[in-house]
């Protein structure tokens, strides 16, 4: 059920960033980090669209996770590392 509330007002930084007030937020139930959409409906006047990431499952799920223990390594040593196995 969509509770209506009263009209409420943000200010656009300077890096083009709103807030979404709290209201609105406990509302839809969003969180840090969750992706919206933006479309824009008039010359006044778009719609922000709550993007729902479709939940993934099985080894998909696990794709990147890796990535979190495991330090970059620049270009330079990835070619030092390369090159070792050429003489090994």
């Amino acid at each position: 059920m969509i509770n209506r509330m009263k009209t409420l007002a943000t200010v656009i930084t300077e890096r083009g960033q709103v807030s979404i007030p709290s209201q609105i937020r406990r509302q839809l139930h969003l969180r840090s980090g969750q992706r919206v959409m933006w479309e824009v409906l008039t010359d006044h006047a778009c719609r922000m669209v709550v993007v729902t990431e479709p939940h993934v499952s099985g080894a998909e799920a696990m794709l990147g996770y890796a990535a979190k223990f495991r330090k970059p390594k620049t270009t330079q040593e990835w070619m030092t590392e390369l090159r070792q196995g050429d003489n090994a």
